[in-house]
């Protein structure tokens, strides 16, 4: 599609067709601004109308040597016209701001597609650090691909040089350059984000101008180089979409929301006892916005005072949450025991990351399945369940409070940093339309006494406030007896309450499981869990267009089980399950239900593709 003031004719039409989706990645130092270049060509993707998806990838130093190639940071977005449930399997476009950008993400490229380098941070010093014998600008050694070569850093200077700023100053403005590039490139609107850039440097007028004049020249040159190269202008019509109000959201923005929403339909303050660990922090960031709907948050001054102040606050009558990701879930494990023993409602979130230990601290794994089901000493079962991706976190959160609260227990949410930090569009509920499931403390003796470890038809013990009148009682870590409440140690008394503790969670009502896609038998079942959803769900519909027998079947309640889920698997012939671990919820579907469950798996850091899970259903499928 051509400018504004240029009419399409037929034949530019069929030489270049509107793309269904493209998968566009920016890529720079650390401090390139890769991640605000790409969040905001993000804003102007949904504002477009197009369906995305977004995958942020950053390096775990809080600023590596520039020019390194553990220094580099990616913003992948895959946006189109029809459904978008991945970020992409390979970049259309990949625009490499230095020599370690481009030699960290090449691989990355589909065959053809369009480099966009800024050949001006291509110099001896940075081909070294990059670890490169040649110019790869030069030797023809990326043939296999288009290639722009542009000295980005030199044109921005050129666009900010009449606002007078310092050189390192105006090169800061380099990300605006090719974020105008990027919005011509895709037929966007760029007064929003001139509107953004004012209102960001509302206090430095002269910064605005600046980044604004690099927004506006890197569009002018866009503009310009349609003449000739491999440069052409693409426009990719809106996705279909139900009515509604729409926004972007990312997983830790979802599930705060959700969270919030749980303790309003419980009608419950919140109390959010947290502490900073990559990919989990976010969540206390947006939590601390929410004060007017009773949200109180809490930075403690480690893991265990984190849950250990939740506890107390669940004690107290309010909703407590912690958040985490695998280290300090680790560190919260006695607590968690505890929680389980004095048998109170807490939500805990596990934005999982790369392990063991700190392991990839910036990166995506699905490793903590064990310990969210098996992690704790003693007999300690907990429910679990897991969101399937960014604007899914708004339910299943509602969920954790849900069950939480119903059941007196802790609950395990699993998400992922790739959930965590990914954007997509996101359908704003009616919450008008949201059941309300409010708690009833006990606020009076019952006829016969209280028993503060009395249960209901659910297995739950009452939950009263400290200091009502008459109803005094004690909990706490020691075994207590059934009933009373009174400390016990004996061997009936500890069977009995273990098995009371059991028995209520595997009691709890979690809906049948549904298939995603395909039939209720067949001969082949792909069973995912987490943010594997996308990946699984487009390969499983490329398969079946093919004719395969496939079907993807999708879990969100890990533990316990959905009751209909031994006999559903029991009728495929094969099972296939993708994790980002060494295979397990495998084991766990093999233990419950002595299935024939397949691994596949992956523990690169990065998300599966689509022609990886394509690729396992037809070898299963011989």
């Amino acid at each position: 599609m051509a400018t504004a003031a240029h009419q399409v004719t037929p034949e530019e039409a069929s030489a270049h067709p509107p793309a269904e989706s493209v998968v566009v990645r920016f890529a720079g130092d650390s401090g390139d601004g890769m991640q605000l270049t790409g969040g905001q060509f993000t804003l102007s993707t949904a504002l477009a109308g197009n369906d995305l998806a977004t995958f942020p990838d950053f390096p775990a130093e809080i600023r590596a040597p520039q020019g390194t190639l553990f220094g580099v940071s990616a913003f992948q977005i895959n946006f189109g016209s029809t459904e978008i449930d991945t970020a992409g399997d390979e970049p259309d476009v990949l625009v490499a701001m230095n020599p370690a950008a481009l030699k960290t993400n090449l691989a990355s490229l589909k065959q053809g597609g369009l480099i966009i380098a800024d050949e001006g941070e291509f110099n001896d010093r940075n081909l070294a650090k990059a670890k490169y014998d040649a110019n790869p600008l030069e030797d023809d050694s990326l043939a296999r691909w288009q290639l722009m070569k542009l000295n980005i850093s030199q044109l921005t200077l050129d666009a900010v040089k009449p606002f007078g700023l310092g050189n390192k100053e105006a090169l800061r403005c380099k990300n605006m350059w090719t974020l105008g590039l990027a919005l011509w490139m895709f037929d966007r609107d760029r007064a929003p984000l001139i509107d953004w850039l004012k209102a960001k440097f509302a206090k430095a007028p002269t910064l605005a101008e600046a980044n604004i004049a690099a927004l506006n020249a890197g569009h002018a040159y866009g503009e310009t180089a349609e003449l000739a190269g491999p440069m052409k202008q693409h426009h990719v019509p809106a996705a279909p979409a139900e009515p509604g109000l729409y926004r972007t959201i990312t997983g830790a923005e979802s599930i705060s929301l959700g969270l919030v929403a749980g303790a309003q339909l419980a009608e419950l303050p919140m109390f959010f006892g947290g502490y900073p660990i990559t990919p989990a922090s976010a969540i206390l960031h947006h939590l601390s916005r929410l004060k007017e709907f009773g949200v109180t948050t809490f930075q403690a001054e480690d893991e265990i005072a984190a849950i250990a102040s939740a506890i107390g606050a669940s004690y107290a009558g309010q909703l407590g949450v912690t958040s985490s990701s695998g280290p300090g879930v680790a560190l919260k494990g006695e607590a968690i025991g505890l929680a389980i023993m004095t048998e109170l409602p807490l939500v805990i979130v596990n934005s999982q990351r790369g392990g063991p230990s700190t392991g990839l601290p910036t990166k995506t794994e699905q490793s903590d399945l064990y310990q969210a089901v098996y992690g704790r000493n003693g007999d300690a079962p907990m429910p679990v369940i897991a969101a399937r991706s960014a604007a899914d976190c708004f339910e299943v959160a509602i969920e954790a409070v849900r069950i939480a609260t119903q059941y007196m227990t802790p609950v395990m949410l699993l998400t992922d940093g790739y959930i965590a930090n990914a954007a997509e569009p996101w359908k704003v509920p009616d919450t008008s339309a949201l059941e309300p499931f409010p708690v009833t403390f006990l606020d009076e003796a019952p006829a016969g006494g209280f028993l503060p470890y009395a249960r209901d038809e659910k297995g739950a013990r009452p939950w009263v406030k400290p200091g009502t009148p008459g109803l005094l009682h004690r909990i706490g870590g020691i075994e207590k007896a059934a009933g009373t409440g009174n400390i016990d140690y004996s061997p009936s008394n500890h069977q009995l309450m273990t098995n009371a503790r059991r028995d209520k969670v595997a009691g709890i009502r979690v809906p049948d499981q549904t298939v995603e896609v395909g039939e209720t038998s067949g001969k082949l079942a792909v069973v995912g869990w987490g943010s594997t959803f996308g990946p699984i769900h487009q390969a499983v519909r490329r398969a079946r267009r093919k004719g395969l027998d496939v079907s993807h079947i999708h879990l969100r309640h890990i533990w316990p089980l959905p009751a209909n889920l031994g006999p559903l698997l029991k009728s495929y012939e094969r099972i296939l399950v993708p994790e980002m671990n060494t295979g397990q919820l495998k084991t766990v579907l093999r233990d419950q239900f002595l299935v024939d469950a397949r691994p596949l798996n992956k523990v690169s850091g990065q998300p599966f593709r689509i022609a990886e899970i394509e690729a396992a259903i037809e070898q299963a499928l011989g």
